[in-house]
């Protein structure tokens, strides 16, 4: 008997572990973090804000859900999934459909000046490219977005 309730207590440890793993946010959840990570810039500077948007273990990184900042002309200055990324022009990169989703990206942001696009992007946690939702919006002269894997 105690076996079987030790052997119930781990199953339902390890079906929690799994499940804090697979879990995929919302696009409201990426909506709220990129106002969050707007009101921290808005608060801190755009040098202390970048760094925490750019930490995997920072308060802009939540499952599949992470802060990117670009600037009007592409370039990526803070990313919570993928630091790489960080200094580097996307203005002309597409994704796997043949979007220019940065450019796009942009002109929403100039256009409108926030907005949902879709387009493909790899998922940090399944590690596969799919389909993605992202809200951005504009503050100064950056681009601030989260997205949620559909």
């Amino acid at each position: 008997m105690k076996k079987m309730l030790i052997a119930i207590v781990m199953c339902m440890f390890l079906m929690g572990v799994v499940g804090e793993v697979i879990a995929a946010g919302t696009a409201a959840e990426a909506e709220a973090m990129v106002k969050k990570a707007i009101s921290y810039y808005k608060a801190n500077g755009k040098d202390k804000a970048f760094t925490e948007i750019s930490d995997r273990k920072g308060q802009f990184v939540k499952d599949d859900l992470y802060v990117f900042v670009y600037d009007l002309n592409g370039k990526c200055v803070a990313h919570g999934f993928n630091q790489k990324m960080v200094g580097k022009d996307f203005i002309e990169v597409k994704d796997s459909d043949g979007r220019f989703y940065v450019k796009d990206r942009i002109e929403l942001a100039k256009s409108k000046g926030k907005g949902w696009q879709d387009y493909k992007f790899t998922n940090p946690l399944t590690k596969k490219i799919e389909n993605k939702t992202a809200y951005i919006e504009k503050a100064d002269d950056y681009i601030f977005g989260c997205g949620a894997y559909k």
